[in-house]
């Protein structure tokens, strides 16, 4: 009789993971997958300082952060935080969303997505922005549709800009 095998271990020690720039943050590529049977992805985002992620949401999965080291602030619909390490926050499907680094320090966060695939779409745009700017006006659009992502400008979004002296990314 043989022996069932052991299910498949992921093992990503500190500091490991692909690294990418996504236009404003930054991506370290975690989990994806396949590693996880499609449960989920988890990717950690550095923010440098005045880093804005553009208002969007997803139509396809949640997203569960985790802020590891300094302070991020989080819009999810009319709720508004601002956590330090320690602090979690969901961010539902299908409400628009966005984070930024609200303090004087670089911050950075554990993003848990399920469920997984939209990893991917972090791994193309850091792809497509490698090399500058896209090559096309709609690219990032096109490739947002790809992975069910939609981007908004709020009308509170000028005010979060102001009240943290932010960087929106280039293009938006």
């Amino acid at each position: 009789m043989t022996e069932p095998s052991a299910p498949p271990l992921t093992i990503v020690r500190p500091g490991e993971g692909a690294e990418g720039f996504l236009g404003s943050i930054g991506v370290v590529f975690k989990l994806w997958g396949d590693d996880t049977d499609g449960a989920l992805s988890v990717v950690e985002h550095p923010f440098p300082v005045g880093a804005l992620v553009p208002p969007h949401l997803h139509t396809r999965e949640d997203e569960y952060s985790i802020v590891t080291e300094g302070e991020i602030g989080f819009r999810s619909g009319d709720r508004e935080t601002v956590l330090g390490p320690g602090g979690y926050i969901t961010k539902p499907r299908g409400e628009l969303h966005t984070m930024w680094n609200a303090g004087p320090a670089p911050a950075r966060m554990i993003e848990i997505i399920s469920p997984a695939g939209f990893e991917h779409c972090f791994r193309e745009m850091v792809d497509m922005l490698s090399d500058g700017p896209p090559s096309t006006e709609d690219a990032v659009e096109v490739l947002a549709a790809k992975y069910g992502l939609e981007f908004g400008r709020p009308a509170w979004l000028p005010d979060i800009i102001s009240r943290y002296g932010l960087t929106p990314p280039p293009g938006f």
